[in-house]
């Protein structure tokens, strides 16, 4: 007779832990708000219930725990619902963090607070609530941080609502967005934390602390934080690995976390570690599901299920390596929290998001087809489709797809990555106000340089070079102007892995018959919006300019 085992959640991101307990013998039961969600198919049964109704989850568990099957486990992944999960196990008795470890690890001004209490580094903060939003605010943030300073939601996942404010005039837009991304309708704004970011995943087992999965995060596009990809491993040296794994131990036995997956965001700043986040899940991005097993060899969902599960991980055991524990400065006098360990990779995982400028979808396309065998997949956003609207991303949910490739050698792996997000295309309908406004530059007063250029602006001088027409039909790989043939833009590369010369070519072979085109505008449009800003720019000429 098969156990049940729950998975809250249905999206993407639970389609490994949904593969992975069918692999061990469950029967597996999703519970989503959305009747649609795209892995539904994929388990043996569904329930449509809010991710956030723990009393609705747990009727639904109890149930199942008293059928002759039984029940076994509850699990997440790539959610912001691990508090629901250990509400649920708590009451029935199941294998989990506590429901209070939970709740700090999931609202972001309890788990500072853990942090603080216990000496553990992290920025200073505020809580703000909708009520607190007026003008004397400012002044009460700025008597206790600096600019620039960051807002975010206190209970979402995916950089949702999460926002660099620099000046006076971002800051009141900054945290209105952030309380109304919230669910409960509060913000916390915080230190920035200024250096290179990390994302680690790890299993916390009968008192070990089992690190799986490192990689450094590729964040750009102030004053949003948006992670155009990850690399695994983290490329760093030895003494830097281990302070960061020693933080973070410290961080997830702060929040109190004894069970199951705990999942770190943090930054190696000039005074050592600083975490910015600990959720007591596994990660989502593509990492723990996929860059983290393709890299080390590991099913790391499925052992965190068989913890769910109450049986012992043991390939996670058996490859589990002794990790130095090194307290920085900041936390030296602070006692190992638990073992240290680290399931290391074997190889190099490379993830990398492609983007769009804003507009409206006519279609999408790959300029070339995907020859290299490094590049293991191409995951599109369903909901990047034609006549969908697209838009620069503010957040991680906002990106057009991802594209993960893999080797043994590190440079093969980024450069397969790269070089497939560089091909993939997508046709925005012409003459559409949103797409013309962007590539004239406009702007949100509280957004100063966002969305951002391709390329470096152009200067005047430059921008008077630029006379006359490029011939209808013409291939305008030839026109490239001499000054953006030197070392200055020769390097340059857009959102998308395009240098200028690489954008022209690609020009050549989308677009074939074109239209007479201003030169001058047409390298303004390219600057401004890379390769989609010189096709919608053509295509607008083509369709009648408005």
């Amino acid at each position: 007779m098969m156990k049940n085992i729950v998975i809250l959640g249905a999206g993407l991101m639970q389609k490994p832990a949904i593969l992975s307990a069918k692999q061990l013998g469950f029967h597996t039961i999703v519970v989503d708000a959305d009747p649609k969600a795209v892995c539904i198919p994929q388990a043996d049964e569904f329930f449509k219930i809010d991710l956030k109704d723990k009393e609705g989850i747990l009727e639904l568990c109890t149930r199942l725990k008293n059928s002759p099957e039984g029940l076994e486990g509850v699990f997440t992944a790539g959610t912001d619902f691990s508090a629901s999960v250990s509400y649920v196990c708590e009451r029935l008795g199941l294998p989990a963090h506590s429901f209070e470890a939970a709740t700090n690890a999931s609202i972001k001004t309890q788990m500072r607070a853990c942090f603080e209490k216990e000496g553990v580094p992290s920025p200073k903060f505020i809580r703000v609530g909708k009520s607190d939003i007026e003008p004397s605010l400012l002044d009460c943030v700025l008597a206790k941080m600096d600019f620039p300073f960051v807002v975010k939601p206190v209970d979402n996942m995916g950089a949702r609502g999460c926002r660099m404010v620099r000046t006076k005039e971002e800051f009141l837009p900054a945290v209105i967005i952030a309380c109304e991304c919230s669910r409960t309708g509060y913000s916390i704004i915080e230190e920035y934390m200024e250096g290179p970011e990390f994302s680690i995943d790890a299993l916390v087992y009968n008192g070990k602390f089992i690190v799986t999965g490192f990689a450094i995060r590729h964040i750009k596009y102030e004053p949003y934080f948006i992670e155009i990809g990850h690399t695994m491993p983290a490329e760093i040296p030895a003494e830097m690995h281990d302070e960061l794994i020693s933080v973070f131990a410290l961080g997830a036995k702060a929040e109190g976390l004894t069970c199951g997956a705990a999942k770190a965001d943090i930054k190696y700043t000039k005074n050592g570690p600083m975490i910015g986040e600990i959720a007591a899940r596994l990660s989502g991005g593509y990492m723990s599901g996929w860059t983290y097993p393709y890299a080390s060899d590991l099913n790391l969902t499925e052992q965190g299920i068989l913890i769910a599960t109450g049986q012992k991980p043991e390939k996670l055991l058996e490859r589990a390596k002794p990790v130095n524990y090194t307290p920085s400065e900041l936390c030296k006098n602070l006692s190992a929290p638990y073992e240290l360990f680290e399931v290391p990779c074997v190889r190099t995982s490379a993830e990398r998001a492609w983007m769009s400028i804003p507009g409206t979808v006519e279609y999408v396309e790959n300029i070339k087809e995907y020859t290299d065998k490094a590049v293991f997949d191409v995951l599109p956003r369903a909901t990047v489709s034609i006549g969908s609207h697209v838009d620069f991303p503010r957040n991680n949910v906002e990106k057009c797809g991802n594209i993960i490739a893999v080797s043994h050698d590190r440079d093969t792996a980024i450069k397969a990555a790269e070089d497939a997000v560089s091909n993939v295309f997508i046709t925005l309908k012409p003459n559409t106000k949103e797409t013309d406004d962007y590539l004239a530059g406009v702007t949100q007063s509280d957004e100063d340089n966002f969305p951002p250029d391709a390329f470096r602006k152009l200067t005047e001088n430059q921008l008077n070079e630029l006379q006359g027409e490029i011939a209808a039909d013409t291939p305008v790989a030839q026109t490239l102007p001499d000054f953006l043939n030197t070392s200055e833009y020769q390097n340059l590369i857009d959102w998308n892995f395009n240098t200028i010369a690489q954008t022209l070519q690609k020009f050549d072979i989308l677009r074939t018959k074109h239209p007479a085109l201003n030169k001058q505008e047409f390298f303004k449009a390219i600057i401004r919006g890379g390769i989609q800003g010189a096709v919608y720019y053509s295509d607008s000429i083509k369709a009648g300019r408005k």
